[in-house]
């Protein structure tokens, strides 16, 4: 009887560590469920990216291209992922901290604003580029700068930062909202709304496609900082200080200057210098 009992104890005591082991194997030190552990064990990430800002991100087909596209490759490739390896999902403004927090997507990179509430749920690299909320405009427009909006009607995308600021400091406006950019452009030109807000650099890629040829103007009066990070997993902050070691190896190898050249570039827009100094401390 006692062989019995010690048996059982032994027994016990050894599924007991096994059991341990395996928790251990699977939370570790953040890695294993995080970007850099991933990319290292799979050779894929999913990037929720956006699909209609033309030079940012656009989808065409099943082709993805832009800015941020080029951002992801960069980011992909210092992980060891190839582009074979890359899969995107077409995001909205509302829906980036859900898809993080739910795992659908391993990182955000969508015009997606760095700031102090999105900190408490995500973890952010970056930024990668810091963009101005401005007002893109019919080009017979007497509206020169936010102080002009009372009365009228702006649009701009539900959950993103600039509709939150006409919301709080321009409250005279009548705000519109959509799920996405696109149709607010749609409503300027079908003259419903008379202004669309968001960062000036997606505005003039939209201004500049060819359907919309000479029809809107970018007001040129930016009124915020918009500082534009990665997203990954809040608990993720081994993968937030590799994007952040990866962007500035891009601002020295080149890669970084080639991914603006290849895009917003081609307007003629000479490519930013990416400031190493201003990335962020990860969480």
């Amino acid at each position: 009887m006692r062989i019995t009992r010690l048996t059982a104890v032994v027994g016990a005591f050894a599924l007991a560590m096994a059991a341990a082991a395996c928790g251990g194997d699977d939370s570790g030190s953040g890695s294993a469920s995080g970007i850099v552990g991933k990319a290292s064990k799979d050779k894929k990430l999913v990037f929720g990216v956006k699909a209609d800002q033309p030079g940012l991100g656009l989808q065409t087909g099943g082709t993805y291209t832009g800015f941020d596209i080029e951002i992801a490759k960069i980011i992909a490739k210092g992980l060891g992922v190839p582009e074979s390896g890359i899969e995107y999902k077409t995001t909205v403004s509302a829906n980036r901290e859900p898809f993080i927090q739910q795992g659908q997507v391993d990182l955000v990179i969508a015009t997606y604003t760095i700031n102090d509430e999105r900190k408490k749920v995500v973890n952010f690299g970056g930024p990668y580029y810091i963009a101005g909320q401005d007002l893109l405009v019919r080009t017979d427009s007497t509206i020169a700068g936010p102080e002009g909006l009372a009365g009228k009607k702006v649009c701009s995308v539900s959950g993103s930062t600039p509709a939150k600021r006409i919301q709080t400091d321009y409250k005279d406006a009548s705000l519109q909202q959509f799920d996405s950019y696109s149709k607010c452009v749609q409503a300027l030109a079908n003259k419903t709304v008379d202004a669309v807000t968001t960062d000036d650099i997606i505005l003039a890629g939209y201004a500049a496609q060819d359907q919309y040829a000479g029809q809107f103007k970018v007001v040129g009066k930016k009124f915020s900082d918009e500082p534009y990070g990665i997203g990954v997993k809040k608990s993720d902050s081994e993968g937030c200080n590799k994007i952040n070691e990866i962007l500035k190896a891009s601002a020295s190898d080149g890669s970084y200057k080639a991914a603006w050249d290849n895009t917003l570039g081609k307007s003629g827009t000479a490519a930013p210098t990416l400031d190493v100094t201003k990335l962020t401390n990860c969480s």
